[in-house]
């Protein structure tokens, strides 16, 4: 078996998870610990997942237009961008690999704002609003898709 390369690229802010008293992610885990997660995840299903975060929108377009010729599939948290940027829509419009939108929280449960991705019309698929346990989920999802495609 082929082992899956996927990305997964996390946006403004999400390197402060943990440390968030007030706010929508928690204070349990961080963002070292939740990648750690993730990427022993992504090991025991025989996948290898490559987890970046930036603040920068142009950093996330640069990685998903270098990800068309490295990558399997693409799990992406736009977080701060995901309902405003257009720029990373287009970038993810031009994978044409499976790709799956990710939220720590449920974006329907916060300001209207956030109700609305911009990004999800690239999207596979989506999953928000469980945490750290939707990051694993997600990977699951994508390396089932992944196997799915080869099989054919």
């Amino acid at each position: 078996m082929t082992q899956s390369r996927i990305l997964f690229l996390n946006g403004p802010n999400a390197h402060l998870y943990g440390l968030d008293t007030k706010g929508a992610y928690g204070t349990t885990e961080s963002y070292p610990q939740i990648e750690a997660r993730c990427r022993a995840h992504a090991e025991s299903l025989g996948a290898a997942l490559d987890v970046r975060q930036s603040n920068h929108e142009g950093e996330l377009i640069d990685w998903i237009q270098a990800a068309r010729h490295t990558t399997d599939g693409l799990l992406i948290n736009g977080a701060g961008l995901t309902d405003t940027s257009i720029a990373i829509l287009d970038a993810l419009l031009a994978y044409d690999k499976p790709i799956i939108e990710v939220h720590m929280s449920n974006i329907y449960k916060r300001e209207p704002f956030r109700h609305h991705s911009v990004i999800s019309k690239a999207a596979t698929g989506i999953v928000a609003g469980l945490g750290p346990l939707g990051y694993e989920m997600a990977i699951t999802a994508l390396v089932r898709l992944l196997e799915k495609a080869r099989a054919k």
